[in-house]
């Protein structure tokens, strides 16, 4: 699919590069957000951690395929991450792969969570130090991610990609071959969802989102904190 509007959460620029500032792309080992460093004990081991990106990446590919979820309320590109993410610490029973459209497609294994873990879907820190179900892309970033630069080699299915546009920011997710985001506007023939390929993003003609080392306005990538790995 080709280039198309971004429509993103507005916040003021000062108040983006301060949450910035707290993380080092240079190293990433200290960018651990305050839910990596409040929810330590409830984290996803290394076997569930796996088991979590092939869950969130059939759930994403899914909302691509069939159309957003009737979930999914709040439909912009921080707000296909918190779906993503709720809908992965569930339970997935034979009712849930039905209303979600998942009939006799292969799917991963169930993750085994312990009820800490499974809280952890609405237990988001924001800008209040507080805990919510809704987070901002600022905040999924600032606070519940880890930052791990901007070389497509450090990325796994399941991160996530940032950029700062100055006044407005936006969150892609990375599947390796595909990146998938909201625009963050929708219409009754236009869902707002979009899938493209990274060598073609590459290619649009505003340079602001080309995936490269060089491109100030692309902040990297980021791992969602509550992974190990």
């Amino acid at each position: 699919m080709g280039q198309r509007d971004m429509a993103t959460h507005p916040l003021s620029r000062r108040d983006c590069l301060a949450y910035l500032a707290a993380l080092s792309l240079a190293a990433p080992a200290q960018a651990l957000s305050g839910l990596a460093e409040a929810k330590t004990s409830a984290r996803l081991d290394a076997e569930q951690s796996r088991l979590f990106r092939l869950w969130f990446a059939a759930i994403v590919r899914q909302q691509v395929a069939q159309g957003p979820s009737a979930r999914w309320q709040h439909r912009d590109c921080a707000g296909l991450v918190r779906f993503a993410v709720f809908e992965t610490l569930r339970s997935h029973d034979a009712a849930w792969k039905r209303a979600s459209g998942f009939h006799s497609q292969n799917l991963p294994p169930e993750i085994y969570l312990t009820a800490a873990q499974q809280a952890l879907r609405n237990q988001w820190q924001v800008s209040d130090g507080g805990n919510s179900a809704y987070v901002s892309a600022v905040d999924l970033i600032g606070r519940n991610s880890v930052a791990l630069g901007k070389s497509r080699q450090v990325a796994q299915s399941g991160d996530l990609l940032f950029f700062d546009q100055g006044d407005h920011q936006h969150v892609m997710v990375w599947l390796g071959e595909w990146i998938v985001y909201h625009t963050g506007t929708s219409s009754s023939n236009d869902n707002g969802l979009r899938a493209v390929k990274p060598q073609d993003i590459l290619k649009w003609a505003d340079t602001r989102w080309r995936i490269t080392p060089n491109n100030p306005n692309f902040r990297g990538f980021y791992r969602l904190a509550l992974l190990s790995r």
